[in-house]
């Protein structure tokens, strides 16, 4: 795929399959991307056979694509494949350029995802040691790169192995509840919490352990000369049935000082437009440009009216040679979360556009375990179902992944609010500096990300934390904290303290401060653990579940905002039928037993309540 600024060019240079294709009418002014999705190989590390890939994909999907595993979700086969995520892997392309491309000024590898431990070599230079799922990359290669055949080597370290020296290095356990150390052969070693990985490829009481690795998201080979658009955020200054007033917010990285030109065009209207004209010196820059909109049409959640989308372009130029421009899709709304004092207790709602919403919908987990196969259909698919159940909101889940900008761009289009949890969950954490700078850039990456989508409701810090360690109970909580003396205690509660009440607030005061944070769910307030019967904040309600609660009592622990709730569904008999044979068809059979991670088991469905 060859892209210049979201827009498909038909020629220039790749290797496809062996063959060089010439350069034709390459600008050197505009910004070129190309994605680098061809021609991969993987490899167990000082293998000697290498394997056709899929890019992105990830080690256990290519295994299975060249018939070296079985179906991972087949009956038990999740037990014979626990030795994939103790081995490295390698990945490696060929690609070739010219001499055009070699000529621009600025020539980078933008890594949109890798999981998760990678040392990338481009002609056999290391270019980049990559430690967190979660974070983009971006690396100067023109030094590295040559005329007509390159080579681009990954490789992927063992996610358990350096796990488990960090387990080691950090001198005693830290909770993992949902970590299923045991299914993947390491006892009770739970190394989840030491890498920025998605929480569950470990394991969860809902799925299986398969500990991935791989190239999860696209490589883009970028060339440009004189300046790039790096981001634009669209800020709602005001909204008023009259006038919206907004402001883009562009970063741009100079390489050469000069006279430029930004421009700003809201494709829907009439009005030609904003530009403004700046002198800028090497380096980064941040440039504003304010306008209005008459009359604005709101956007809305579904159900109650139409989630109506302006179209901005910005532009950067330099004299008459365009070099960069980004299309952005954003709605207009105001929303806020209410929380006010009352007879009960004290409100948690949303508010839309001035109008009390009840929100409708249901936690949103990865769609696969190997999230290459999750495609733009399924996502589809799912976000019309939610449409069609008359949802309005969904809560992205703390312990997957920041999800793909499909699935954000879907419930723009369709107005599905999203409550967006950061990606920690049911855990603690380690308490180092290195980590905790992880984490922040993490934070930037995402929230920069998603932050002009008018879907995004609000950031949650994490699921079931506060509530699993409870700080300002003694004798509440998961059991966690009374497995550690007071030095240790005090370590993993900075820990928590630093993330999730000083680094995440402060990246999304700094990028996003508009919207509204939470720092846990479920929790009741600042200093206040949530339960079943609490009347603030939002509750978890399981109850009828774990708890063997009745049904009846759905209608008793109601709470504030309910953020999760339910009761175990057993799958139709034809998703059985597909990792079964006959003879497992007992939901006590070995094959049964081996899908259900609930630790109560298939037999609580059996159970009147």
């Amino acid at each position: 795929m060859i892209r210049s600024n979201s827009t498909l060019i038909p020629a220039l240079l790749i290797l496809l399959s062996g063959l060089l294709l010439s350069i034709t009418g390459l600008s050197q002014t505009e910004m070129y991307e190309i994605a680098l999705n061809s021609n991969w190989k993987f490899r167990q590390s000082n293998a000697e056979k290498w394997q056709p890939a899929t890019v992105p994909g990830c080690v256990h999907t290519d295994l299975l694509q060249n018939g070296i595993i079985q179906d991972p979700f087949f009956r038990t086969n999740e037990r014979s494949l626990q030795w994939i995520d103790k081995q490295d892997w390698e990945y490696i392309t060929e690609f070739a350029i010219g001499e055009d491309l070699l000529a621009f000024s600025n020539l980078e590898l933008f890594f949109k995802g890798l999981d998760t431990y990678a040392d990338v070599y481009l002609n056999d230079k290391l270019v980049l040691s990559a430690n967190n799922m979660f974070r983009e990359w971006t690396v100067d290669v023109k030094p590295f790169l040559k005329k007509g055949t390159n080579k681009l080597r990954i490789h992927f370290k063992s996610p358990i192995q350096l796990g488990l020296q960090k387990l080691e290095a950090h001198g005693y356990p830290l909770p993992a509840v949902n970590d299923q150390s045991e299914n993947g052969e390491m006892g009770d070693k739970k190394v989840s919490v030491f890498t920025r990985k998605a929480g569950y490829h470990y394991g969860w009481d809902w799925g299986p352990r398969f500990v991935t690795s791989g190239i999860w998201r696209p490589i883009i080979l970028r060339g440009w000369n004189d300046a790039r658009l790096a981001d634009v955020q669209i800020i709602q200054e005001q909204l008023s049935d009259e006038v919206a007033q907004l402001k883009a917010v562009a970063n741009i990285v100079v390489f050469t000082p000069g006279r430029y030109n930004i421009s700003l065009l809201v494709e829907d209207l009439a009005d030609p437009g904003k530009e403004k004209y700046v002198m800028l010196e090497r380096g980064n820059h941040t440039i504003d440009l304010e306008f209005t909109i008459d009359h604005p049409k709101r956007w809305w959640s579904n159900g109650l009216g139409e989630p109506y989308l302006y179209h901005i372009q910005t532009s950067l130029s330099k004299g008459q040679d365009l070099l960069d421009r980004q299309k952005n899709s954003t709605g207009l709304r105001t929303l806020r979360i209410v929380q006010e004092p009352d007879k009960a207790g004290k409100s948690f709602f949303v508010e839309l556009n001035g109008v009390p919403v009840f929100m409708k919908g249901a936690n949103y987990i990865p769609g696969d375990n190997f999230l290459n196969r999750v495609t733009p259909q399924e996502y589809k698919r799912i976000i019309a179902l939610a449409v069609d159940a008359n949802m309005n909101m969904l809560r992205v889940w703390g312990g997957g992944i920041y999800e793909e900008d499909i699935f954000y761009d879907l419930c723009d289009r369709n107005g599905i609010l999203i409550w967006q949890d950061f990606m920690f969950a049911c855990s603690m954490y380690p308490v180092d500096d290195a980590f905790m700078q992880n984490v922040r850039e993490e934070a930037v990456d995402n929230v920069r990300r998603l932050r002009n989508h008018p879907c995004i409701a609000l950031w949650c810090g994490n699921n079931e934390i506060d509530v699993a360690w409870s700080q300002f109970d003694e004798k509440g909580g998961w059991g966690w904290k009374q497995q550690y003396n007071s030095t240790q205690r005090k370590e993993v509660w900075d820990a928590y303290d630093r993330i999730f009440h000083k680094i995440l607030p402060e990246v999304i005061g700094e990028n996003d401060p508009d919207r509204f944070y939470w720092p846990s769910s479920p929790m009741a307030g600042e200093g206040k653990h949530a339960g079943y019967e609490t009347q603030s904040g939002d509750i978890h309600y399981w109850g009828v579940w774990h708890g063997l609660h009745r049904f009846e009592d759905f209608r008793k622990y109601v709470g504030r905002f309910m953020s999760e709730y339910g009761f175990q569904s057993f799958p139709e008999f034809k998703s059985v039928k597909s990792y079964t044979v006959p003879s497992d068809w007992d939901i006590e059979s070995e094959v049964m037993a081996a899908h259900q991670r609930s630790g109560i088991g298939n037999l609580r469905s059996e159970e009147p309540s």
